[in-house]
């Protein structure tokens, strides 16, 4: 862990190891205790194929089985 500071015009600077592991665009999420900095892929949707390049399963079978599952735990 580091820290870091604000400067004069409210930008933060992230460490060089920081950068390189994540990149260098990031979404800001407000948490109740504080703020969560999330990297942001250069090419988001090249970023979802590589991330679901082995799910065997079509959009319509995953929707239905989530479906399934979230009426399960609901109890219906």
């Amino acid at each position: 862990m580091s820290d870091a500071t604000l400067d004069d015009r409210g930008r933060l600077t992230l460490p060089k190891e920081l950068r390189e592991r994540y990149g260098d665009r990031y979404r800001v999420v407000d948490l109740h205790d504080g703020i969560k900095l999330i990297p942001v892929a250069e090419d988001p949707l090249a970023a979802l194929r590589d991330e679901f390049a082995d799910v065997e399963k079509s959009a319509d079978e995953l929707r239905d089985a989530a479906r399934e599952a979230a009426l399960d735990e609901a109890g219906h």
